[in-house]
Order: structure tokens, then sequence, then C-alpha cells
């Protein structure tokens, strides 16, 4: 993990990542082009799928013994629950996977509540029931939710850890459609607001991070492109591209042009 004297570093739930991009484990190929990306990514946080490796499902098969979780923090997932009390189960099943791959401290959880199978939006009154549980069970909660900025702040209350707002649906490579909404939930969040979902292209993870996002999952842009590593690692250049030009600090927009030389001093013609 990161070492305490980093200067940006992602901090969630009292400990450090020195990468703001964290990346899934689902969608790929193969376990080989998932490994590679994984590397390419330079990622510190891996999403896994709590139901989808209990169950073996395709493309999880030998998943836990494919990935070094010595240097790879899992987020375990509540992915395929439909309701609050289904989150809370697979939520601590998530913690004894993460314990069986040797992380006896990590309470973390990607907390999903998903009951739209066509269009995968999250439930929110039944993201915050199953968040207001898990707090109270000692998690750290990362609840991706819609772009609300009133339920972001209800999640931050009830002591999330992060807020996890979509850019756009899971997979639709859309991009960010709720820039406005994402926006006021930055400028209100104390806690860390990691964009999730709908990113597609590498230009769109920098401006995510360019609006102050503090990190981004990205998952399928990075499995399903043509090759995946080598997106992973353009993924990993945007996001840090995006994060040093926020702290550099943009031009300011104007309404008129202004001359980049000084007309001051120019030597003119008499």
């Amino acid at each position: 993990m990161a070492p305490l004297t980093s200067r940006d570093d992602l901090v969630i739930a009292g400990r450090r990542f020195r990468s703001r991009l964290m990346t899934g484990t689902g969608k790929y190929p193969s376990l080989e082009a998932m490994q590679a990306s994984l590397e390419a990514s330079g990622c510190e946080i891996v999403t896994v799928a709590v139901r989808r490796v209990q169950s073996g499902a395709p493309g999880h098969g030998g998943l836990m013994e494919a990935i070094d979780w010595g240097r790879i923090w899992m987020l375990p997932n509540t992915a395929g629950c439909a309701t609050a009390e289904e989150a809370v189960r697979v939520a601590r099943l998530g913690r004894e996977l993460a314990r069986l791959a040797g992380q006896e401290d990590n309470n973390f959880v990607k907390l999903e509540v998903i009951p739209d199978s066509r269009h995968l939006l999250p439930d929110p009154f039944g993201t915050l029931e199953a968040a207001e549980q898990l707090v109270k069970e000692g998690f750290a909660v990362l609840p991706y939710i819609n772009a609300d900025p009133l339920l972001a702040k209800r999640l931050e209350e009830a002591g999330c850890a992060t807020v996890m707002p979509l850019g756009s649906p899971i997979g639709s490579g859309q991009g960010i459609r709720n820039a406005a909404n994402i926006g006021l939930i930055i400028e209100n969040a104390r806690v860390p607001v990691v964009v999730d979902a709908g990113l597609g292209v590498p230009s769109e993870a920098a401006q995510a991070m360019e609006m102050g996002a503090d990190a981004l999952l990205i998952n399928s842009a990075i499995a399903l492109a043509g090759d995946p590593p080598a997106m992973a690692r353009a993924m990993a250049l945007a996001t840090e591209a995006g994060r040093t030009a926020l702290l550099a600090g943009r031009l300011p927009q104007r309404a008129e042009a202004r001359a980049s030389s000084p007309i001051e001093g120019r030597v003119t013609n008499h």
C-alpha cells in the first residue's frame, strides 16, 4: 500500500492509496487479459463480485488465485442484489472473502442495490437502508448511486466512506451525462467522490478528474476494449492527467480573446 509520506494520496476510511483509478474483474476475455490490465492500470483497489466468485460464474473461476492480494486491496461488491436485505447478507460474505484472501482488516464493501435488470439503475431507498445497517456493523461502505446530490449527502451523514455517483448507466460507454449533479456532489462532499460507471474513453476519465472527482472506477471500458491492457494504461494516464490539471488550476474562461504576448514593449513602425 502507499507510504504515509505520499503527498497526494487517495484516503478512504483511513487507508491510503497512490492510484486514483480503481478497476474491476468482470467481462475480460481471459484471466490473463485481466492480469495484464490490472498491471498496466497501476490500480491498487479492485472490485470483486462476491456472488459471481462464490457461484463460479463464467470468467470468475480461478479469479481469487489470479490476483496478488498482498498488493491489491479487495473491494467486494454486492452486484446482483435487488434488495437491501440481500445486499447486507452478501456484504458479510464479501468480508469473509477478503479475509480468506489474507486481508483480515478489510471491511470495505462496494454497495450495489439494483432491482432494475434492464437499466441497472441503483435503488436509492434500498441503498440508504443497506448503508445504514452496514455502517452499524463496521463496514467501510462505498455506495453506488445515481448522481443525486441529496442522496449523496444523506449517505455521507449515515457514515459512508465515499459516494460513487454514476456518470451514465453501467457498461453504456456514454460518458458523463450528469455533469451538473456530479459537480454539486463534489462541491458538497466531505468524503471522497468516486465516479463509477459509464466512462468509455480516457478523455472522459480526465474530464471527471478535472471536475474534482477524487477517484474513478472503470471496468467495462477496459475489459471490453480491443486491447484491454493498452486501454488500462490509457485510463491510468488520463486519471493522472486530470488530477494533475485540477491541482495545477486551469486558465480562467473568458468571453473574449486575450493575446498570448504582451502588448507593452512591442516594436512599432513609425
